[in-house]
């Protein structure tokens, strides 16, 4: 059979771990909230209804490519697409390509600097190896202006960060829904941990210190995966609702 992605890929080392994909949750939640684009979602109304829910599904949407066959993840990513044509066409005019990158983008980039964070550094040819299969999910979509190499991308991911990003009452309400869905501990924790992964650019928009509470307690964190007591430590952080599609982010989708 043929994968999407291969099985020794570094992706599917950063994508196989609930731990690594709720860190790449937590980043783009940020990031997304500033994106110029974001009221496209406000139009369907799914994701002020639940935000954090509609960011699960669309971690977990990529998490299912990383580990499908090739046909099954290009069929995954056509019906993404077609269920964007079926937006694009509720409110008559199209979502614009630079917003379909950017989203893209925040998979690379949150997929590099999480891994990074509760790993260890990924060295310049896994990083290509992470590009080269989202460039892949790209150009599958039908994005145009997509660099081939991780090296011609990252210019332009700068490019997006100064252009396509401001704070708006959109990022307002969006992080209300945030803490309203998780609670004041769980979105204290949150925030700490988008300090942690966001770039400066995001970090100046969303006026975030230098500090996060979390730097000297990642260590421990990481040492309680190595006792098998992470588990316990994610349920006491998560409401609920979402621990059961957490724990789905910890079961391999397809085969090795």
């Amino acid at each position: 059979m043929q994968f999407f992605v291969e099985p020794q890929s570094i992706v599917r080392r950063i994508w196989g771990k609930s731990d690594t994909v709720l860190f790449i949750f937590a980043g783009a939640a940020a990031e997304f909230a500033l994106n110029k684009a974001v009221d496209w979602l406000y139009f369907t109304g799914k994701l002020p209804a639940d935000p954090v829910g509609r960011l699960f599904s669309t971690v977990q949407y990529a998490k299912t490519i990383v580990f499908s066959s090739l046909n099954q993840a290009e069929e995954a990513i056509g019906r993404m697409r077609n269920i964007h044509q079926a937006v694009e066409q509720s409110r008559g005019y199209p979502i614009p390509d630079w917003a379909y990158r950017d989203v893209l983008f925040m998979l690379i980039y949150y997929s590099i600097a999480s891994y990074e964070l509760l790993e260890k550094k990924l060295t310049p040819e896994e990083k290509e190896a992470v590009y080269n299969v989202f460039f892949r999910v790209g150009t599958t979509m039908g994005l145009q202006a997509l660099p081939p190499t991780y090296a011609g991308w990252l210019p332009l991911r700068n490019q997006h960060l100064i252009h396509n990003l401001q704070k708006s009452a959109y990022t307002t309400d969006l992080f209300m829904q945030y803490k309203k869905q998780l609670g004041a501990l769980r979105f204290k924790i949150l925030v700490e941990s988008q300090k942690l992964l966001v770039p400066g650019r995001v970090k100046e928009l969303l006026h975030f210190t230098g500090f996060s509470f979390l730097t000297p307690i990642i260590p421990l964190y990481k040492a309680s995966r190595l006792i098998k007591m992470d588990g316990v430590l994610k349920n006491l952080l998560l409401p609920p609702r979402y621990r059961d599609q957490v724990r789905r982010l910890d079961e391999p989708q397809g085969s090795y």
